[in-house]
């Protein structure tokens, strides 16, 4: 049997969801009003765009620096009804010139920021883009959409922020730092820490069925390694959620979470559901920025007793004007010279939990002979 994600039944290893995902509690966000999508094209950028369609807003635009990805969800969203002007874009949020004309043009007064670079091994390949993308495009698009007076912006982040091992993890802790620094009651910030969102672009499963529908085997790095999920419906909810909760002074909101799974559970789940005999599975051990656990919360956070609309709310240290500023300004310099070492340096100062992996300390010895 060929095993697709639209005939997967998931009952069997997540317990059903009771809650209730009914986007048009959300209608009063969306409705006549100008929305800004960044990363459009991705897995949870398109889902956005979406729902945010059907909740008829005035002008949606969309933004991606992937060509192809924007086509189709541009594509998608034009086929359907509606009176909602779609503007594609292709750009990057950290080309300031680009946002600057789009805000411009377009006035977005809801930014939901889902552009980033979020795969571990590739970021850790290519540390200098993972900083140009994921904190200086959140930092040059929250400046611009404060200076234009926008209501809220809204960015994805990830568990993976949380006592990072990994240089993406690393940016989108401090990018939440630069939201936590910048957020104004005329301008309001929100990071939401999400997990894996199952069947999203770079997750386990789609790899899981080609793998499976080749045979095998199904490659987990370790039998220990675990992850918490979300369906994409859930995920879509919690983000429209973080947008309408967003409170006046900078937070970040986190999921309530089911209990995690184990990738290889995951693994061999998918290949009973497609009655695969003989496809086994192959450990190949941790890659570089890897962790076996994921947390929400860090030991320098506490949560909050608020609880609403399947979110809470983290209360998490941040950093004062002056030191964001000369920290940004540090890891500009750092990116200028391409000196790693100084890239390290100050990310670990700025974000003191993050441990940079042997890969990457490898490279600044190499750098050093």
């Amino acid at each position: 049997m060929t095993l697709s994600l639209d005939n997967i039944q998931w009952d069997g290893l997540f317990p059903p969801s009771v809650s209730q995902h009914d986007p048009s509690e959300f209608a009063g966000l969306v409705a006549g009003r100008s929305i800004l999508v960044t990363g459009a094209g991705g897995s949870i950028g398109a889902a956005l765009g979406r729902v945010i369609h059907e909740l008829k807003p005035q002008t949606l635009v969309l933004l991606d620096s992937s060509e192809q990805n924007l086509y189709h969800i541009h594509r998608d969203l034009s086929a359907l009804s509606g009176a909602a002007k779609i503007v594609p874009v292709i750009g990057s949020v950290a080309d300031e010139r680009c946002l600057r004309d789009l805000f411009e043009r377009y006035r977005p007064e809801i930014i939901y920021h889902a552009a980033a670079l979020k795969h571990v091994p590739l970021g850790e390949m290519n540390p200098f883009a993972v900083v140009r993308n994921n904190v200086f495009g959140t930092s040059t698009a929250a400046v611009i959409a404060q200076e234009f007076l926008a209501e809220r912006l809204i960015m994805i982040s990830t568990d993976k922020a949380v006592n990072p091992f990994s240089i993406m993890g690393a940016c989108k802790r401090l990018a939440e730092l630069v939201l936590l620094g910048m957020g104004d009651a005329r301008t309001r910030m929100t990071s939401i820490r999400l997990g894996n969102v199952l069947g999203s672009e770079g997750s386990v499963v789609p790899l899981f069925l080609e793998q499976i529908a080749r045979g095998g085997p199904v490659t987990v790095t370790d039998p220990e390694v675990e992850r918490y999920f979300l369906t994409m419906q859930e995920t879509v909810h919690r983000v429209l959620a973080a947008a309408a909760s967003c409170p006046a002074e900078s937070a970040i909101a986190i999921p309530l979470m089911g209990q995690p799974v184990k990738i290889a559970d995951l693994a061999q789940y998918l290949i009973a559901q497609a009655a695969a005999t003989g496809v086994s599975i192959s450990f190949t051990g941790l890659r570089p920025g890897d962790k076996l656990h994921e947390e929400f919360v860090s030991q320098r956070e506490t949560i909050s007793d608020k609880i609403g609309r399947g979110l809470q709310w983290v209360r998490s240290p941040r950093l004062s004007e002056s030191e964001l500023e000369a920290g940004l300004a540090e890891l500009d310099a750092a990116m200028c010279e391409l000196d790693l070492d100084k890239l390290l340096a100050t990310l670990t100062r700025l974000v003191p939990e993050y441990q940079p992996s042997a890969y990457l300390q490898s490279q600044v010895e190499q750098a050093a002979t």
